[in-house]
């Protein structure tokens, strides 16, 4: 009997969860996918963290490393925030269905204990009962493709958890090596003997420059004047050549771009990074310390000359690294980032549901200027044309 085979039908679709071979794979199994290539990127980084303990240059190895922790742990918070995104639809959609599948499982249940010769007889005769079974004909295959759905929708529902669970354990143990990174970083600079210098800061006359400052413009200013050796018009030339395609210093999000408005109506010429605690800050070209430190209402700041007539000021860093007239290699670390890195995964899990995005809690100000003006990032920063 034709209600019958649809109560099978409906049932088998209510029963997918324990169907074998279900692992279904949709196309917006995405974020779960994601959550396994970030794993595997951290795994990657902890076996990166084992060899820099080797390396001739450890500072580089290290700094590499960090970045490769950092980088995974954003892609796994990025796809565990998206899995637990789609599990919630997911999870809404099997909801909603069950209401309206209940009621129908109701209905068939009613036609399947109704006698034979009852089901054959319809009020409208011999014709209402013929179209009676066509539309069970029509319904059946609709049935079927609604139990297809609900098996797709419960087995990516499945594999999002499993991830999530195993993404949990690999987040916990990629913030402890991201952690041990930093600090054999730290160590190994604190150890660093062999970086050229240009020169030697005079600490008396950089301390003038500081107590005389009431802006930051004119502080660099002030240190543009200084006297120091030339650079050389052949440094000058490569830093020009990669304009609009220097890396960011920093792993992070720009919030504010040049002379735009805050909430506060305050205009700075320059990028606002957002960024997650204790992020590494690196040298985006080759450049000389010009300042490390403390300065004004700007936290610690590190100001570097890439070449003859530029300064690039880095503010807002919680931790320093290097010393002034030191020359500086292409991704070299200047420091760290401030705060204190969220290490209860749960905590993150739940941020990551209520996509409040709590966890980029820093910010870090950047601002390039040439000949004493201040420059658009946008220009020289490939990230910074990349607009939302």
């Amino acid at each position: 009997m034709r209600g019958g085979r649809l109560l099978s039908l409906l049932a088998a679709g209510l029963c997918l969860g324990l169907a074998p071979g279900a692992a279904v794979r949709a196309q917006s199994d995405a974020p779960a996918e994601a959550a396994r290539a970030a794993i595997t990127a951290l795994d990657d980084a902890t076996q990166a963290l084992t060899e820099a303990q080797k390396s001739r240059d450890r500072i580089a190895a290290l700094t590499q490393t960090v970045q490769a922790y950092e980088e995974g742990l954003a892609a796994l918070r990025d796809s565990l925030r998206r899995a637990s995104q789609r599990e919630a639809t997911i999870q809404g959609a099997l909801d909603a269905e069950s209401g309206r599948l209940s009621q129908l499982l109701g209905v068939l249940q009613s036609i399947e204990r109704a006698p034979e010769p009852a089901l054959l007889i319809h009020p409208a005769g011999p014709v209402g009962t013929a179209r009676s079974g066509m539309i069970l004909s029509d319904v059946a295959p609709a049935l079927q493709a609604k139990a297809t759905a609900l098996r797709n929708g419960l087995a990516e529902l499945q594999a999002l958890r499993t991830v999530q669970e195993d993404a949990v354990q690999t987040l916990k143990a990629g913030l402890e090596g991201a952690q041990d990174a930093r600090f054999e970083l730290s160590l190994s600079i604190a150890r660093r003997t062999e970086l050229p210098r240009r020169f030697v800061a005079d600490k008396a006359r950089m301390q003038t420059l500081i107590d005389s400052a009431d802006t930051l413009a004119g502080f660099a200013d002030a240190l543009m004047s200084e006297p120091v050796p030339s650079a050389g018009a052949a440094a000058s030339q490569r830093f020009a050549s990669v304009k609009g395609r220097l890396a960011m210093p920093v792993l992070g999000q720009i919030i504010r771009r040049f002379e735009e408005e805050d909430a506060a109506g305050v205009r700075r010429p320059g990028f606002v990074v957002a960024t997650r605690p204790l992020a590494i800050v690196t040298t985006p070209w080759p450049a000389t310390i010009r300042y490390l430190g403390p300065l004004l209402d700007y936290g610690n700041v590190a100001v570097i000359e890439p070449d003859d007539g530029y300064l690039m000021v880095l503010a807002g860093l919680g931790q320093l690294y290097g010393e002034v007239g030191e020359v500086l290699p292409q991704g070299a670390p200047l420091g760290l980032m401030g705060g204190v890195e969220i290490s209860d995964d749960q905590a993150f899990l739940i941020a990551a549901e209520q996509g409040t995005g709590a966890e980029a809690s820093e910010t870090l100000y950047i601002e390039l200027r040439k000949n004493g003006t201040p420059v658009d990032p946008s220009d020289w920063f490939a990230a910074g044309k990349d607009r939302d």
